[in-house]
Parts: structure tokens; sequence; C-alpha cells
């Protein structure tokens, strides 16, 4: 096949999953973006793949074949019968890396947009740049807001064993394999994200998980996790049962799966977040961590830099104010 432009440029946000008590399940796009520039090769002959980076990980990533966004792209390039090509990579970083705000999951996003963008010349086809980017990444979290933006919940759909979907009424069927659904949020939800200058990985974040939770713990973030869309976006509900938003989103972020686990493997980060909730701001680890994540409805930057005050003024600590994310992975040929 031949690319149908010879430049793509990508813009993907910074995500955070879980909020709390959506693990594994709820993401959340945020106006906070890495950009990247692919630019192919005009020798057939030139497969090779040079990359430039600046910002976040410029002295730690690689530039070379084992870079997450050349991988994935030398694998959508395949999937979407490109074959190999000789690229240029010009990355510019702003998502801090292994801090838990999707900086994988950008990288996994972008190559697949930029591949689907040089092999079809309409619009971006989400649904299948979704579907690369969960399969690659092996968990939906992450990658559904990167894609659709906004606040996603996303599942893996089993089926009894050879059987490949299931047939609905009225519809399209349902395959195996990760789904997402995409929801509003109100235009006045904002994230503060706590950024602090030490790294956690996802891998072993994970391995500080236990095989098994005590039920009542199992029904205490189902509860959580139902009230997250309507604590996001609470014009949803029904006239009568307005409640206040914020108090929604301090119950919808509470949890017992995951957070109290990881919470010696991140000790400044745990001791920011309960100083927040005991201030009555929703806040939770951000992803697998270590960055710190508050959802507030209306302005509250002064009075959270106030709350984070000792740890802004250690210098460890920095804070990213943003708004949500709504668009998703931009591409644009040029």
């Amino acid at each position: 096949m031949t690319p149908v432009t010879r430049k793509v440029r990508v813009k993907v946000p910074a995500t955070s999953a879980n909020l709390g008590s959506g693990f594994d399940t709820v993401g959340l796009a945020l106006d906070y973006h890495d950009e990247l520039e692919f630019t192919l090769s005009a020798d057939p002959v030139n497969t090779a793949a040079q990359v430039m980076i600046e910002g976040e990980g410029e002295d730690t990533l690689p530039r070379d074949e084992t870079h997450l966004v050349v991988s994935t792209f030398r694998r959508a390039c395949q999937t979407f019968g490109l074959g190999r090509v000789g690229f240029i990579l010009q990355a510019h970083n702003n998502i801090p890396q292994a801090r838990g705000m999707g900086s994988s999951a950008e990288a996994i996003v972008a190559g697949i947009a930029a591949a689907a963008a040089f092999a079809q010349d309409d619009d971006l086809n989400r649904d299948a740049v979704f579907e690369l980017a969960a399969a690659i990444e092996g968990h939906p979290d992450n990658v559904a807001p990167a894609v659709y933006g906004g606040l996603t919940m996303s599942w893996d759909m089993e089926t009894a064993e050879g059987v490949g979907s299931v047939p609905i009424p009225g519809g399209e069927p349902m395959h195996n394999g990760f789904h997402t659904i995409n929801y509003r949020v109100a235009d006045d939800l904002t994230a503060a994200v706590f950024v602090p200058d030490y790294e956690l990985s996802t891998e072993k974040a994970r391995q500080a998980l236990p095989t098994e939770i005590p039920f009542k713990d199992a029904v205490h973030n189902v509860s959580r996790v139902s009230l997250l869309p309507a604590a996001m976006n609470p014009a949803m509900l029904a006239s009568g049962s307005r409640q206040n938003a914020n108090a929604l989103l301090f119950a919808a972020t509470q949890d017992r799966l995951h957070q109290p686990y990881r919470a010696s493997l991140m000790e400044p980060s745990w001791a920011l977040i309960e100083k927040m909730r005991s201030h009555g701001f929703a806040s939770t680890v951000s992803g697998a961590g270590p960055c710190v994540l508050v959802l507030h409805h209306g302005d509250a930057h002064e009075e959270l830099e106030q709350i984070a005050a000792e740890e802004l003024a250690s210098g460890h600590w920095r804070v990213l104010h943003l708004a949500v994310d709504t668009k998703g992975v931009q591409v644009e040929r040029a």
C-alpha cells in the first residue's frame, strides 16, 4: 500500500486511570499533551527510524527500534498494510514518564494513529485505533480516554469458550475483547495533578496487589464506581436526585481494591492524598502512581495549593491545573 501522505502530526492527551474506585476500568483524558511528528523517508530502500526527543524523557528514553512509539508504529503499519517504512520521529513530550499519567498509553495511541493516518485518506477510525491499542497495552483504562477523550469506562467481553461473539437483538454482535463507552463531563470539572520527583513502574505497583480481596470490599467499590458518571456530570441526574457535585466526587473516588495495598510504595503521595481527603477533596492516586489526582467542580486552585504548601515548597513536587480533554487523539496530515 502507498502512503496517502508523507508527514503526519499527532497530538495525544495525558490520562488518569482508575480514579480511585474504577480499577482497570475507568479513565479520564486531561488537557495536557504530547505532540509528535512523523515524516516518511522518500527513499524506499531506507527503512530505518530516526528518533528525536524533546522534553520529558529526553535523557532516558531510547532512540532506536525499542522506543515504544517506534515499535507500535511498526506493528500498526503492518496491520494497516503499509509494510516497513523509513521515517523520522520528532517527539515533543510534556507527559511525565512513569508517574501514572498515561505516558505508555500515549505512545501506543500515537504510533497507531499515525500509521492509520498514513494508510487511510479519511477521518481517523477511532474504534480501530482503540482495539489495537488495548490489545498492545493489555488493558484499556488509559488507551480509551487517550483515543476518545473525556471519561471512559471499559470492559473485557468474555463469552463461552469457542464463541467469538454474542448476537444482540437489534444491533451488531458483541465480540470478545475490549470495549469502551464515553461519557460527557461537566464544563466546570477541573483536575489538579501533583507530580512528584520520583517514579513508580506500573509493573511494581501491580506486584503489590493481593490475589484475593474481601467480598465486602468488592461491593464497596462497585457502589462507588457506579457514582462516577453522575459525579463527573451531575446534570445527567433526575432533578429530584441532584446532590452536591463535589460530595458525589468524594464518595465516587473512595477505594478499597488497590490504593491501600500500594500505599507503602508511594508514602509521600499517599500522605498527600490523605491530607487532601481530610479537607473534603476527591483525591486519588493517578493510575498506578505516584502522581496525585484531585478532582473538583469549580476553581479550587489556591485552596489546593495551600493544602499542599509544604510539599510544593520542598521542591520535590509540582502541580498542574488542568481541564478535561474532550477530543482525544488528534491527527493532522501535512
